[in-house]
């Protein structure tokens, strides 16, 4: 069976935030060059501040649209297990490609506006409903491969802790010093996964043991490895390449 996006035939109405994602990609790369720059922010570009500043703005203006844009209800496409990427290939934020072990009496510590603080071990997390998915992930490098995960929703955790729903972000940091954050429209998307599992084995530690967060709508740089804590939060926390500039919504 070959692989397909998992919705049906579409008309002019669900075509057309495609269309407009489009156009604003066209805009994007025209405003890129230093008289587009210019007119976007006013600003003296005989200094990098002034580039940087333009740049950031652009980002900011990305991130806006690309977050009026997305949808719960538009899926990230499915694969069948024979399009598995074999072998996967390993990766890490960190220049060392170090692979770190999982600490002693590890459990999964949960704060901000949620009613229920209390940390989650393992088996409690294997005792809640779980979910499965062949899908691709794309690198910001350019590279992206399919791999075959499983675990539990997150807005199904959400629910479960009685997070906020209502609150803006829920932020992620991970036992390897890496960290990143979703907006809460994208943590309630349905293929959104705290994953446990990947080709139906538990997670080993190069691809994120013990929990690892999986969201095949995003650049793989906001699935981090190694969960640690998460965070409901109207502050945006950030990440380890947000807060190098990268932008925050990093949709795909």
């Amino acid at each position: 069976m070959s692989a397909r996006r998992n919705r049906p035939a579409v008309g002019i109405a669900e075509i057309r935030p495609e269309l407009e994602r489009l156009r604003r990609r066209g805009f994007l790369r025209n405003a890129l060059s230093l008289g587009g720059l210019t007119l976007l922010t006013g600003c003296d570009l005989a200094t990098h501040s002034g580039v940087d500043a333009a740049l950031e703005a652009i980002m900011r203006f990305d991130d806006r649209v690309q977050a009026a844009l997305f949808s719960r209800q538009r899926l990230a496409a499915t694969y069948e297990a024979s399009a598995i990427t074999r072998p996967y290939r390993f990766n890490a934020f960190y220049a060392e490609w170090q692979v770190r072990p999982v600490p002693d009496n590890w459990a999964l510590a949960v704060s901000g506006q949620v009613a229920d603080r209390r940390p989650w071990t393992l088996p409690a997390l294997m005792a809640l409903p779980q979910q499965g998915q062949i899908t691709r992930h794309i690198c910001i490098e350019g590279w992206s491969q399919i791999g075959q995960w499983s675990g539990v929703p997150l807005h199904v955790f959400l629910r479960r802790v009685g997070a906020d729903l209502r609150a803006r972000y829920v932020s992620f940091t991970c036992f390897d010093g890496y960290s990143t954050s979703l907006d809460m429209e994208s943590a309630l998307h349905p293929q959104t996964l705290l994953a446990l599992d990947f080709v139906n084995q538990p997670l080993a530690p190069q691809w994120g043991a013990p929990l690892r967060l999986r969201i095949p709508t995003k650049l793989g740089f906001k699935s981090a490895k190694n969960l640690q804590a998460i965070e409901v939060t109207n502050k945006d926390p950030g990440g380890y390449w947000e807060n190098q500039g990268y932008d925050q919504f990093a949709g795909v």
